[in-house]
């Protein structure tokens, strides 16, 4: 049996969040931006009010999270479905090339044991880190057709990635690089500081976009796909109509336990992926599937 407390677990991730997103921009901007997630979602989970985030600027690094004992007494399914908001949300904003290895980080950052711990609370990283692969394949592809857009001389339909800060590269007029605290700090046009790059991240991306050696998501899921008739059930009703789990439990003739773990499946198989932290749909992989199947067990017409 565990000995860790929901505040423990909690704060464990928190700072591996922390840690993960302050490789990639500010340690003053990572604190922010986690901070405003956690007060966000306190309107759906009312404990999270019992977690303070503090700037670096006026804390060191070890007092930066504080999280009340009172969390302790929370159910930790809740705790769990409240971690797994905010993870989400973080990696949501990070699905290009230097945002693909963060579940990764992540899960290594947070160690074993609060992973082992975290799935006891409902919450696998590893279906998280499937997640993220696929939105990163989707990102990768309207990149591709941009590009292949663009280069048919139609400059204006491309997409310009907005940052968590609300600006687009459209809104930078001027960089500039401190050889010693060593950030590159990105100005506006009419000169207002829009954010701090690390000198790492901005050598990652470069090495990456020269290179195109970093992971390719596809190749793990090219072998064959096998289904109970359940879970290709769901697939179907799924493609047809919207519906509510509880719903789908009862038309499947499912315990809650046995519809989980199916959902869960699927979405390691990238056949759905979530929308929001609710909802879920089928992927074009999905979709593809399910043609294909019906194809193969298409009866033939008779002569």
């Amino acid at each position: 049996m565990s000995t860790l407390k929901n505040s423990e677990v909690l704060e464990s991730i928190l700072r591996a969040l922390f840690s993960a997103a302050s490789r990639r921009t500010t340690q003053s901007f990572a604190a922010t931006v986690i901070g405003a997630i956690v007060k966000t979602l306190e309107q759906n989970y009312d404990f999270l009010q019992q977690v303070h985030i503090e700037n670096p600027e006026f804390a060191n690094t070890e007092g930066i999270i504080k999280i009340s004992s009172e969390i302790d007494t929370i159910d930790s399914t809740q705790v769990g479905k409240a971690i797994e908001a905010i993870i989400r949300i973080v990696y949501m904003d990070l699905v290009g090339k230097t945002g693909l290895f963060f579940m990764k980080e992540l899960k290594d950052l947070a160690g074993d044991q609060i992973i082992a711990e975290l799935r006891s609370y409902g919450v696998d990283l590893g279906i998280l880190q499937t997640e993220q692969r696929y939105l990163h394949r989707q990102q990768r592809h309207r990149t591709q057709e941009a590009q292949t857009t663009k280069m048919k001389g139609d400059p204006g339909k491309h997409r310009d990635d907005v940052s968590l800060l609300g600006y687009t590269w459209k809104n930078v007029g001027s960089w500039q690089y401190d050889p010693l605290q060593k950030p590159c700090v990105l100005y506006s046009k009419d000169g207002k500081e829009l954010d701090r790059l690390n000198q790492e991240t901005i050598i990652e991306s470069y090495v990456t976009n020269i290179t195109q050696e970093y992971e390719d998501p596809s190749n793990a899921y090219q072998e064959e796909v096998t289904l109970s008739e359940k879970e290709i059930e769901l697939l179907k009703i799924l493609r047809a109509r919207d519906i509510d789990a509880e719903t789908a439990q009862v038309v499947l003739h499912l315990s809650k336990d046995e519809f989980e773990r199916i959902i869960r499946r699927l979405l390691q198989n990238e056949l759905l992926h979530y929308v929001s932290f609710n909802e879920i749909e089928l992927t074009e992989q999905g979709i593809n599937f399910l043609t294909q199947r019906e194809a193969e067990t298409a009866v033939p017409r008779s002569s």
